[in-house]
């Protein structure tokens, strides 16, 4: 078989409902207002790095303690509903990283018309993804916040491969008839979407032959999108499904 061929029956396999379940895009699909799945998708993708059932499982308790209302909850929040939060924590992201976040998603809902709107902005102006990764960074470091919570803002001007915002933008942006990506920010081409790419992606992908960079970062992130737009122009990054899915399910392609 080709390349292409195995990664498009890895891809169908699982670019599939079934997927769901086990994966952090669980979280946003329990919601269904536009916001709604923005607000618990970012928060999400922010915290997903790690085994994947304890992100499900902290971000669960995140979209609890926001009482499965993440929009509304933003929009209202104030210092005494922020108390319930004061113990969460994940890994190396804690509650004072959260309540920057609460306050400048808050801002940007209000004031800079939301995050599709930014990711739109930022996307105009370069026509690429890096610049609608750092017009969301910027507008949302805007809020004063600890120097600790940048950090969990990732950067590709300094090289972040950005792997988990670009899983968020995939979520956002990505729109076919499987029903795992939701489509739902119709501004920005999935076919300029950038590949996103971790330990398990980046390991499949040099296996294969698409990815030459040691490094997990930017460059490699460029590289690898690259090839992977010369086997589907129009929708490159559903190879994410293979590379990822067979990096953690399966170890090798079977």
């Amino acid at each position: 078989m080709s390349l292409k061929s195995i990664l498009n029956n890895k891809s169908k396999q699982y670019n599939d409902v079934s997927f769901i379940s086990g994966d952090p895009i669980s979280i946003p699909h329990l919601f269904k207002s536009k916001e709604d799945i923005e607000i618990s998708g970012f928060l999400t993708a922010l915290i997903s790095w790690g085994r994947r059932d304890m992100i499900i499982r902290s971000s669960r308790k995140l979209m609890d303690l926001m009482e499965n209302d993440p929009y509304n909850f933003i929009m209202q929040n104030d210092q005494i509903e922020l108390k319930r939060f004061k113990d969460f924590k994940y890994r190396t992201f804690n509650s004072d990283d959260l309540f920057f976040l609460f306050e400048a998603l808050r801002k940007v809902y209000t004031e800079a018309g939301g995050l599709e709107r930014l990711a739109n902005n930022g996307f105009n102006q370069t026509k690429n993804i890096k610049g609608a990764i750092m017009e969301i960074r910027n507008e949302l470091l805007k809020t004063p916040h600890l120097k600790r919570s940048e950090k969990h803002l990732a950067n590709p001007d300094k090289g972040s491969a950005a792997k988990r915002i670009n899983m968020f933008l995939r979520w956002m942006v990505r729109n076919d008839d499987k029903g795992v990506d939701f489509g739902i920010w119709k501004h920005i081409p999935q076919s300029e979407l950038m590949c996103p790419l971790d330990v398990h992606s980046g390991r499949v992908a040099r296996k294969l032959g698409l990815l030459k960079r040691k490094q997990n970062d930017w460059k490699a992130v460029e590289e690898l999108t690259g090839k992977l737009r010369k086997l589907d122009p129009d929708d490159p990054v559903r190879y994410d499904f293979a590379l990822f899915g067979v990096g953690v399910f399966e170890g090798r392609l079977k």
